[in-house]
């Protein structure tokens, strides 16, 4: 018999009412605003008003640095904070809102699998409470006043040539990469070359997820650099005065988003910043709130160990104050095998060879997370098609290597399939707290990148091409240069070419193509090669197999 899809067990599925998940918190009716029966915001007032209670320990869990596939990473933040709850332990799971353009084009939905999702799962997919739309709008409005400035004269002497900000659209649009604007004669503005990026690549989106409060988020859209004008000083979204108008836009979108696993564990899903050229975190916000709401906060940063978990210790813990202190890391054998040289055409074979050579890469994960303070746990996620001697293969290499590790089968099972790697992050946290940064912010822009490179990915150094030093130039000259740095790569590898699996090779340089600073979300981005901030649709998009009734009942979404 066939075991029931991912949407038929969350259809199945019998959901409390959102103001009980709230009453459990210690919500009133007054707390929330609800968005149905089953979604709610969280007032900004329930932070302030518990803001003298202790923090929530926080869980990060991370993944090795992962396939095409994903590794199941949010499927098992959701069953590990069931599992805890099984244990009688208060915790709020809190992860990214998914994006349309992912969800109706490569990955599909994005709220775990099997008895360990988020509910309701295709509201939560698609629209949600409308956060991502009011980051789009904000970032066009930007766009269009900026424009309209240029066609009324041009008073801040912006340059066309240096014009940085683009349009937005949560849709994935290839041919929408690069755009000519204003044709048509005079009327129509006046021609430049622009584009569109995907929402969740908007600063406003990284500023939407780093600000601690509304009057922060203000604060900073103020400060996004739109345009250099024509002597390369910075012309800020504060200067078109257009700031009021886009906090309008963004006034409830700041309000986290309150929501429950299948098995009625607490939810705040909230934020969504792309993960390569942003910090790719869960809202401060978010995780601020949870941490006064509950005694354990899960949360999920975006890819792996390298890219998430980095940028949450280093850019938004920084930003916000959070000390974590234990590192769930998600392998799979698959994730192995292919590290260890497995091409994906085979990735289903067993091959306990190639599984061995695929170790490295977590010893590295294990590694950096140690090099945070953080206490490293590994969480093995198990798929039908695992061998057991691939399983031996790395349970004995966890227990040879002293790290604790856990077999878990939460899509199946639930909480209770977390229940082992939920009593090892339990015992962990019981240990004192060593967190610290990777680098200080007084540290020169390129030996921040440098310590990024040499510490996290295992390359031998970086090389800065020309446009980046004079990109760097510019950085310090403008007093930018003691913001963190948020790197953008490939998830794939730990290097800039995904065809690299493993440790990258003796004596590698990661070359550093571009900097740009963002201003408003208050990092560097430093760019490993060409990085698309505007995905294009597979072959297959997920929105084939897609379908409504006339009951309303979704099929397909995965």
């Amino acid at each position: 018999m066939a075991l029931p899809t991912k949407i038929e067990i969350a259809q199945s599925a019998k959901l409390k009412p959102i103001t009980e998940i709230a009453a459990g918190l210690g919500l009133s009716a007054d707390d929330i605003e609800k968005y149905g029966k089953y979604k709610a915001k969280i007032r900004p007032e329930v932070y302030t008003r518990n803001k003298d209670k202790p923090d929530g320990k926080i869980v990060i869990v991370t993944a090795i640095t992962p396939t095409k596939f994903g590794e199941g990473k949010t499927t098992m933040s959701i069953g590990l904070a069931e599992a805890l709850g099984k244990l009688g332990k208060k915790n709020i799971v809190v992860l990214r809102q998914p994006s349309l353009g992912p969800v109706f084009g490569v990955k599909g939905g994005a709220c775990g699998a099997g008895y360990a999702q988020v509910l309701p799962m295709e509201d939560i997919n698609v629209h949600f409470t409308g956060d991502l739309h009011a980051i789009t709008c904000a970032h066009d409005l930007l766009t269009s006043i900026m424009e309209n400035h240029i066609n009324r004269g041009n008073e801040l002497g912006i340059s066309l040539h240096d014009i940085m900000w683009k349009r937005v659209i949560d849709i994935e649009s290839r041919t929408l990469r690069k755009i000519v604007v204003g044709i048509g004669g005079k009327n129509n503005g006046i021609p430049y070359e622009s584009g569109f990026e995907i929402t969740t690549a908007s600063e406003i989106a990284a500023i939407h997820a780093i600000s601690s409060d509304f009057l922060d988020l203000k604060r900073r859209m103020a400060a996004i650099t739109v345009a250099y004008d024509k002597e390369g000083k910075p012309v800020t979204a504060g200067q078109l005065q257009v700031v009021g108008a886009m906090a309008i836009l963004m006034k409830d979108a700041v309000k986290p988003n309150l929501v429950q696993t299948i098995e009625g564990t607490p939810a705040i899903i909230h934020g969504g910043p792309f993960a390569n050229i942003a910090h790719g975190c869960p809202s401060l916000i978010a995780i601020k709130t949870a941490q006064k709401l509950t005694d354990y906060v899960v949360l999920e940063p975006g890819f792996g160990a390298d890219l998430g978990m980095e940028k949450f210790c280093n850019i938004a813990s920084r930003a916000a104050g959070f000390k974590p202190s234990v590192a769930v890391i998600v392998a799979t054998i698959k994730a192995l095998k292919r590290h260890g040289g497995t091409k994906y055409r085979d990735i289903d074979k067993p091959s306990a060879e190639n599984v061995k050579k695929g170790l490295p890469i977590l010893a590295k994960e294990v590694e950096n997370a140690r090099k945070f303070g953080l206490h490293p746990v590994v969480c093995m996620n198990h798929f039908l098609k695992d061998a057991q001697e691939e399983i031996d293969i790395v349970m004995n290499w966890a227990k040879e290597n002293n790290v604790p590790a856990a077999f878990t089968d939460t899509i199946l099972k639930g909480g209770a399939g977390g229940i082992e790697l939920a009593n090892l992050v339990l015992k962990e946290l019981e240990k004192p707290n060593n967190f610290h940064f990777l680098y200080p912010l007084e540290m020169p822009v390129e030996e921040k990148i440098r310590t990024i490179a040499k510490e996290i990915y295992g390359v031998a150094d970086i090389r800065l091409t020309d446009d980046a030093r004079k990109s760097l130039k510019q950085i310090e000259k403008l007093g930018f240069d003691k913001l963190p740095i948020c790197m953008a790569k490939t998830p794939l590898s730990l290097t800039d070419n995904e065809d690299i699996q493993g440790i990258p090779p003796a004596g590698y340089i990661l070359p550093i193509v571009n900097l740009k600073p963002s201003t408003g979300a208050e990092f560097i981005v430093a760019y490993c090669g060409d990085i698309s901030t505007m995905p294009g649709e597979p072959t297959h998009p997920a929105s084939e197999e897609m379908d409504i009734d006339e009951n309303g009942i979704i099929k397909g979404l995965a």
